[in-house]
């Protein structure tokens, strides 16, 4: 971990192309332009290789999925160390003839793969049938120690859950990272669409203030159409992007419809500071949380 506590992050916000390999050479070049603006820790937003197919239930998208340690992750490795950042990479994993995951993988200035985070919390919705992809995560919630600070990572539909922020908070991360993919049913953007996004906002600064962390999250942008022979307008990515410091306070948000990189650095030390003045670890009642395991409390 770097000495200094002050850290540059910077969080990749994209449209995303049809070529899988156009779009990770994309990728590689907003991370180099990201390191040549002094970012240290650069996250891109959720399943970055491929325009967001779930959408639909369709067999042949699980030939988008590749392994870890993989193509994907042996490009940004090399990147990795190449830069000296550090980079929080979303993909969809093969982990097996027939088990899929969606994860984020942890890669270090060095570039060593730290860690995989595999999503937890897994979404089936009108165009977000991602159940019909992806197998629950089973490695808990978990941090990475970094050169540049303890990383937590959580992905998209984890971000409603203030246990996941919880859990993963008590490993000791300093920054959340949530890659994302979220947006508007187009036909319900003008009567739903404030309320959705701002919904969506709230939840996560308030992890940043229930945990005392830097909160994180790239978004991508655009309007992805549903494919030809499938029902639906597509989904209009919001962007968006935005980092929150530990009081919940946005500290930088990215435009609402272009592609940008978020550049914004932060004070590793404010966190003891915010933890200090409002000690709402030192005041959980643990010894009374048992019920947190029950679905419902008849």
């Amino acid at each position: 971990m770097s000495k200094s506590n002050r850290v540059r992050i910077g969080l990749i916000q994209m449209s995303c192309g049809v070529d899988p390999a156009e779009n990770l050479a994309k990728i590689v070049t907003r991370i180099g332009e990201a390191a040549d603006a002094g970012a240290q820790i650069i996250c891109t937003q959720e399943l970055f290789r491929s325009r967001y197919f779930c959408q639909t239930e369709e067999h042949v998208n699980f030939e988008l999925a590749e392994p870890i340690p993989g193509p994907s992750t042996a490009a940004l490795c090399q990147l990795a160390a190449a830069r000296g950042v550090v980079i929080v990479a979303s993909l969809f994993e093969r982990r097996a003839p027939g088990l899929y995951h969606n994860t984020a993988v942890v890669i270090d200035a060095d570039g060593s793969i730290g860690g995989l985070y595999r999503k937890m919390h897994i979404p089936d919705d009108p165009l977000f049938y991602e159940k019909f992809y992806f197998t629950p995560g089973d490695l808990g919630f978990r941090s990475f120690e970094t050169r540049y600070g303890r990383v937590g990572v959580l992905i998209c539909w984890d971000q409603w859950y203030p246990e996941a922020a919880r859990l993963t908070a008590l490993t000791g991360a300093q920054i959340i990272f949530y890659p994302t993919a979220i947006g508007w049913h187009p036909a319900e953007k003008a009567e739903y669409g404030e309320r959705q996004h701002s919904s969506w906002e709230t939840i996560q600064r308030a992890h940043a203030i229930a945990n005392g962390v830097y909160v994180a999250v790239p978004n991508r942008v655009g309007h992805e159409p549903t494919p030809v022979g499938h029902p639906g307008d597509g989904i209009e990515f919001w962007g968006q992007s935005f980092i929150a410091d530990p009081s919940g306070q946005i500290l930088d948000k990215a435009t609402v419809a272009g592609e940008q990189i978020l550049l914004t650095d932060i004070d590793l030390a404010k966190s003891d500071v915010q933890r200090t003045h409002w000690p709402f670890l030192r005041d959980r009642r643990i010894d009374a949380y048992g019920d947190l395991t029950r679905r419902f409390i008849d």
